[in-house]
């Protein structure tokens, strides 16, 4: 187990650090000036030439590349452009909104995904399935940017029961959690119906059913209980997607998140605060993947990782 973990988070740092290496040569090859966007169009040659001189800008890329290099072995992800204050604190004090968002979205994903994918599977073949299989395929037709909005032109502005944007209030988080869970639900509940027809077809399952089981035991204690280890998987996949912020509803919603938070940072042309919040991205869907893998393993042992 030691050496398997010692594999994953070998091969974990080498995609973090391929990750940090695109956005740094991508975020440099975007059209835009920083130290422009941070003084104005206006302002004289001189200053622009003494503020790029001061933030490093002016050395050449390659050795911008080593101080970033340099910069994270130490743990240091510089100074947000922007803001003139140290990246980290930024993104620690964005990341437990994503985290409420996540963790939110995900438990109505679930609330809404097995009751509906198990009674898709029950009912195989027949209208129920077809209705909820309908809805699942509408809920990964519709994309964020388009739901979002139409939640707010409905409960918002037509019923008033929930605020536009931002999180000042407890409602603040439905409809951003309902515009990330509706679509992921979606997923699941096809994942979970898939799962459960497959061990249905199980010779055990013909066994319980013949030592006279009802249809729900079987589904609750055999079905459903062998038919997790493929959902479990893909749950790891979707909560490393949402820990690293859900950008388009995060910015749909004005909620203050690492999503947003990557967005406005690369309309101002923050560069480190663009490098940090894709590398914190990075890294917890990495982590989270690592773990799906390791605990994949435990639950299930006759998977092997190597």
């Amino acid at each position: 187990m030691l050496q398997q973990f010692g594999i994953r988070a070998a091969a974990a740092l080498l995609v973090i650090w391929g990750a940090c290496t695109l956005v740094f040569l991508l975020i440099h090859l975007v059209p835009g000036d920083p130290v422009e966007a941070m003084l104005g169009e206006t302002a004289r040659a001189a200053d622009r030439e003494a503020m790029r001189a001061a933030l490093g800008l002016d050395a050449p890329l390659w050795r911008q590349y080593l101080d970033y290099l340099d910069g994270l072995i130490r743990l240091d992800l510089g100074e947000s452009l922007r803001e003139q204050r140290p990246v980290t604190r930024i993104l620690a004090e964005r990341l437990p909104a994503t985290l409420l968002l996540a963790v939110a979205s995900l438990t109505l994903a679930m609330l809404i995904a097995v009751p509906l994918g198990v009674v898709a599977a029950r009912f195989h073949g027949q209208a129920l399935d077809g209705l909820a299989m309908g809805f699942s395929l509408l809920g990964i037709a519709i994309p964020n940017f388009w739901l979002g909005p139409l939640l707010i032109l409905v409960f918002s502005l037509w019923l008033g029961w929930t605020p536009v944007s931002g999180m000042e209030q407890p409602l603040s988080l439905v409809l951003p959690a309902l515009t990330l869970g509706t679509g992921l639900a979606a997923v699941l509940a096809r994942m979970v119906r898939n799962a459960v027809l497959e061990v249905l077809a199980e010779d055990y399952v013909r066994t319980a059913r013949a030592k006279g089981l009802s249809e729900q035991a079987v589904l609750r204690r055999h079905a459903l209980r062998n038919a997790w280890l493929p959902v479990f998987t893909l749950l790891g996949l979707q909560l490393g997607a949402l820990l690293g912020g859900a950008v388009i509803t995060e910015t749909v919603f004005a909620w203050p998140g690492i999503g947003s938070l990557l967005v406005e940072a690369i309309q101002s042309r923050d560069f480190p605060l663009v490098q940090g919040s894709v590398l914190l991205i990075a890294a917890l869907y990495v982590l989270i993947n690592m773990l799906t893998d390791l605990a994949y393993a435990y639950v299930d042992p006759r998977v092997r990782l190597d």
